[in-house]
């Protein structure tokens, strides 16, 4: 399977070997069908997080928690259809950070590239670890050594072809989720009683608390909006023929991404009807995020297994080559060539961007080995790009008035804000007092909404706004 992710990468790779070759790289020569813009995005979506998370969920507390994911990420896609993507495909950008870049100027759009480059780096960790662990009960594989391997095929592919290899394995592997998925829910189906023995059962027994209503509605927008300022999403809206194009593809993905939440969701059914031995239902009770790759090992036949363990190794490889490409390409196009490197060419960029896959992805490895978490990495990336983000591409890009002390604002308040409730990931404790009852993520991207377009106003004659236009294109 790995050795046909090479195959498909070396062969869309030739696809990107003339002409504008960064521009290639990068967005595809804006020549994506909307077919396989389509995949991609739903691909890339609907990773390890999704389908791990999604039957975890359901196993550990509830329905709506493991629904939880994948449906608001998929309202994202959707609202990014509907308000951003047609907007920034007119307007022919190459990144996320490019109208940071138009409105803000340079130097600060690299400090705002910062927690986008960041959290595909959190991200990508979190992808590496729901591979590793699936491996490791599975195939009884080494989890280094499953993470390693598939890091390394991966960037390979990915430094090899850019956009277009991404794109055409994204569409194997969504494929690979799809069969794998299909294959083995109709045994493990079976194996629990039925659905409506699951369902039965899983209705009379208790469950662990799930969010409170305020926690579960904060969670909710924040992966709803939070999905939205990410560069592997708009980078493959840039990737479309025509920015209608654009539009399109992003509310057929998100579509797609909510209806690819039952088959995961029923699983966390199964897990949670089925008889397992004790020590298995020991396990699972320690490690609920084993839910799914349980039921492929020990529930459905060896070879549906296998297919099962295609599925997810689909979903985290599509992911994970997205999310090394959208870094590598913002630090290549908005820090090196701007702020570092001003002359360089189209094909110094190409190597660029390729040296910075390379390093992202031993990066995204050495977390991946040292942070082993699920769903709280994946959590926390949209918690960061949501709160430190999101008001900046909605004034950037519809705020004529918008500047940089503005911004600057905006950003260092959220940050604290978002800071000072905690983070129990990384032993943060909680500096302001906030109370139980107020979903401080959301009060924290509010205050930027709020604060970039009023400071903006009061600053014009200190800091003229700058109209936003196409970030020149290096020739």
């Amino acid at each position: 399977m790995y050795a046909s992710f090479i195959g498909i990468g070396w062969l869309a790779s030739r696809r990107s070997a003339g002409g504008a070759e960064a521009d290639e790289f990068m967005v595809a020569g804006r020549a994506m069908p909307l077919w396989l813009a389509t995949f991609t995005m739903t691909a890339t979506w609907v990773d390890g997080g999704y389908l791990l998370g999604t039957a975890e969920g359901v196993y550990r507390s509830s329905l709506a928690s493991g629904l939880q994911g994948g449906v608001c990420f998929g309202i994202s896609l959707i609202i990014g259809g509907l308000f951003f993507a047609r907007r920034m495909r007119a307007l022919e950008f190459h990144t996320l950070i490019d109208p940071f870049e138009a409105r803000f100027g340079a130097r600060w759009a690299v400090v705002l590239a910062l927690p986008a480059v960041l959290a595909e780096m959190f991200w990508s960790a979190e992808l590496l670890v729901a591979l590793g662990s699936t491996f490791g009960v599975v195939l009884d594989l080494n989890l280094a050594t499953g993470i390693v391997i598939s890091a390394a095929v991966v960037t390979l592919y990915t430094m090899a072809g850019g956009m277009w290899a991404v794109a055409y394995t994204d569409a194997f592997q969504l494929l690979l989720v799809g069969v794998g998925l299909a294959a083995a829910l109709p045994f493990a189906l079976t194996a629990a009683g039925g659905v409506s023995h699951a369902w039965e059962v899983y209705q009379a027994a208790p469950h662990a608390p799930s969010l409170t209503s305020v926690s579960w509605w904060d969670v909710s927008i924040m992966l709803m909006l939070g999905g939205v300022p990410w560069n592997c999403y708009f980078q493959r809206v840039l990737s479309c023929r025509s920015p209608r194009a654009a539009q399109a593809h992003s509310i057929l993905s998100g579509l797609m991404t909510i209806a690819l939440t039952i088959p995961p969701l029923l699983m966390g059914l199964v897990a949670f009807a089925y008889a397992w031995p004790p020590a298995l239902a020991d396990r699972l009770a320690a490690q609920p995020a084993d839910a799914l790759p349980l039921i492929f090992r020990y529930v459905t036949p060896p070879f549906i297994g296998l297919l099962g363990l295609a599925a997810i190794v689909g979903a985290v490889t599509s992911s994970f080559s997205s999310s090394i490409l959208s870094a590598g390409s913002m630090f290549a196009w908005n820090v090196w060539l701007r702020l570092v490197n001003p002359g360089l060419r189209m094909r110094g960029i190409t190597i660029a961007m390729r040296v910075a896959i390379a390093l992202l992805g031993i990066g995204a490895v050495w977390m991946a080995l040292k942070v082993q978490s699920v769903q709280a990495l994946w959590f926390f990336t949209s918690d960061l790009v949501f709160v430190l983000l999101f008001p900046q591409l909605v004034f950037a890009l519809f705020d004529s008035k918008a500047n940089l002390i503005g911004s600057i604002a905006a950003f260092s308040v959220s940050l604290v804000l978002r800071l000072g409730g905690g983070e129990p990931l990384f032993g943060m404790p909680m500096l302001l007092p906030y109370p139980e009852w107020l979903p401080f993520k959301t009060v924290a991207a509010c205050a930027g909404l709020i604060l970039l377009p009023l400071v903006s106003r009061a600053t014009q004659s200190y800091s003229p706004p700058r109209p936003l236009r196409e970030v020149a294109s290096i020739q």
